[in-house]
């Protein structure tokens, strides 16, 4: 009896030891990362002591390898982030402070840049040694994300900063044709009336020349004012999307000489102002890039409304567009039409032409009913 007593405690420890191990490694395998255990002795010398499952599928590096070698993981990262990293090691080690680093780890196997964040609590095992517990985590997606968020802001500060450059061409323009067209007009009428009125106070008979020269300048101011105001939103607007897009196709064929034509399946559309604004404005973006760039002699612009959804389709035969040619710091043009249709609550994609060559610009948005 004493004896099979004695032996009861030490089953007890095993089977709580057992336990234990079971819910560490049911723990363990609910983390999506890599959960490790890893020293530093008193020289500077790192050693993996625990690898969780999760090591090949993060890293590339099979648990077994970077158990054997702790530098396979050095010379997975990059130069810069490896002398990153080591001075992160030190500094926990020197200052017995928790570790936490970021950084880019290049998958050989699988031509794969991964972001990776090592969190780790620091336990000092004496005589200048240490030891880390932690987890790596896959961050790539939350970085490619941030980047991408910070990459969109600084392209809409730029685009804003371009836009209100643009604004205030315009305005100087437009100040410009108002004082000298609008203007000099306006003090020529007023010195030719004068003189007819001298004329008439006078009793002399008004010189006819002089009232014809007068008539002539009343139509050119006309004119001005259709032009500046037909800049700052085209009449043609006035009859309809429909009508002022195939106006604008027709425009641009007759001024490069090149085929071009529209054609849509809404005839009868009758869309809100702003909507038609936009699209217009975005087909003539792309004509316009086409004119200068795209060598192209032949081109379609096709308008037409689905499931209460417009879509609009400018294609070319020209050279095509580059990728790069897209991401362009100065590209305001091709913005400048994406940020119009995501204002719509649309989307402007521009593709290559199928068939090559060519590019398509096409652009979608939420068909919306002009007020009645």
């Amino acid at each position: 009896m004493s004896t099979s007593a004695s032996h009861l405690p030490i089953d007890s420890v095993q089977h709580a030891l057992h336990e234990s191990e079971r819910r560490f490694s049911a723990i363990v395998s609910s983390i999506p990362g890599l959960v490790f255990q890893m020293h530093m002795t008193a020289d500077g010398q790192v050693v993996f002591t625990y690898l969780s499952e999760g090591c090949e599928a993060l890293l590339g590096i099979p648990a077994a390898a970077l158990l054997k070698d702790a530098n396979a993981l050095f010379e997975a990262m990059d130069q810069p982030s490896a002398h990153l990293f080591k001075q992160n090691l030190q500094k926990s080690a020197r200052q017995h402070k928790r570790l936490d680093w970021e950084g880019q780890i290049w998958i050989a196997d699988w031509q794969d840049m991964k972001w990776v964040n090592i969190r780790a609590t620091l336990q000092d095992l004496g005589q200048g040694a240490v030891q880390w517990d932690g987890i790596m985590l896959n961050i790539s997606q939350s970085k490619h994300e941030k980047q991408e968020i910070e990459q969109a802001r600084l392209d809409l500060q730029a685009l804003t900063a371009h836009l209100n450059q643009v604004k205030e061409q315009e305005r100087v323009s437009i100040a410009r044709e108002i004082h000298d067209d609008l203007g000099g007009n306006l003090t020529a009428m007023k010195l030719g009336l004068s003189t007819i009125i001298q004329q008439i106070e006078s009793g002399h008979p008004v010189n006819l020349e002089q009232a014809n020269l007068l008539q002539g300048i009343i139509n050119q101011t006309f004119d001005a004012v259709h032009r500046i105001s037909g800049n700052l939103r085209p009449n043609i607007l006035d009859l309809g999307l429909v009508d002022a897009l195939e106006w604008q196709v027709s425009q641009f064929k007759k001024q490069l000489g090149i085929s071009a034509k529209f054609v849509t399946n809404c005839h009868d559309l009758e869309c809100d102002a702003d909507q038609s604004m936009a699209l217009f404005r975005i087909c003539q973006e792309a004509l316009s890039n086409i004119a200068k760039y795209a060598q192209a002699d032949a081109v379609e612009v096709e308008l037409s409304l689905l499931d209460q959804q417009l879509f609009m389709k400018i294609t070319d035969n020209g050279i095509g567009i580059a990728p790069a040619d897209k991401i362009k710091s100065n590209a305001f043009g091709l913005r400048g039409m994406q940020e119009r249709a995501a204002a719509l609550g649309g989307e402007c994609v521009i593709v290559a032409a199928s068939p090559a060559p060519g590019t398509c610009i096409r652009v979608h948005a939420p068909f919306k009913p002009a007020e009645s």
